[in-house]
């Protein structure tokens, strides 16, 4: 609100210049906005100590995302299936797909990205619309009977996604390995066979949402 001087004559008041807004999608946009996303989670990674943790888990289901990974041609069409390596909660070492805990606060498309960048790299430039729909939604137990899908440390609510990514992508941190594959031999007996938990299932319900289930 504009002050008014002794004399009665409104004068105006001295403004900063303000700074051109940046257009919405420019990367200068998005990078600012996802590097403050980035740092609030850095921040709150620990919101919960490994006790903590712990306790909740036996008492409350845990949300978690699923990423399948996936090149596409210039038509759209699914080509290429990415399956990660790594050490599974049961002990055994899987094909997985991509997967992690949405933490309190964060937004599942922001708990997409943080996770697809944490086992594919930063050079793998998913492609999540502004407001992403899963295919399915997975229920694990610690009882493998119960729905098929196994997780001995937890009863974990997942919402599950297909994401094209189109850059460089690399195994990093928990995964021990990234393999391209086609849809037929995504689903291949001797895929299946390196696959526990239900990650199999996972993948054969991600194909058949894409419509390129052999």
């Amino acid at each position: 609100m504009e002050s008014c001087a002794a004399s009665g004559v409104r004068r105006p008041r001295p403004t900063a210049p303000r700074p051109a807004p940046a257009v919405v999608g420019s990367s200068a946009a998005a990078t600012t906005q996802e590097d403050v996303v980035t740092d609030r989670l850095e921040l709150d990674a620990a919101w919960l100590s490994d006790d903590d943790l712990e306790l909740t888990r036996d008492r409350v289901p845990m949300v978690y995302v699923i990423a399948l990974p996936v090149r596409t041609n210039a038509h759209g069409l699914v080509t290429h299936v990415g399956l990660l390596l790594r050490m599974m909660p049961d002990g055994t070492v899987s094909r997985a797909v991509v997967a992690g805990r949405v933490l309190y606060g964060e937004r599942v498309r922001e708990a997409l990205l943080r996770h697809l960048e944490r086992d594919l790299g930063t050079m793998a430039l998913p492609r999540l619309p502004t407001e992403p729909q899963p295919f399915t939604v997975a229920e694990f137990f610690p009882d493998p009977s119960v729905s098929g899908f196994h997780d001995p440390r937890q009863h974990a609510v997942a919402l599950a996604y297909v994401v094209p990514v189109d850059g460089d992508c690399e195994p990093s941190q928990e995964a021990l390995d990234l393999t391209w594959v086609t849809p037929d031999e995504a689903v291949s007996e001797s895929m299946v066979l390196d696959m526990t938990g239900g990650q199999d299932r996972l993948v054969r319900l991600a194909l058949a949402h894409v419509g390129c289930l052999p």
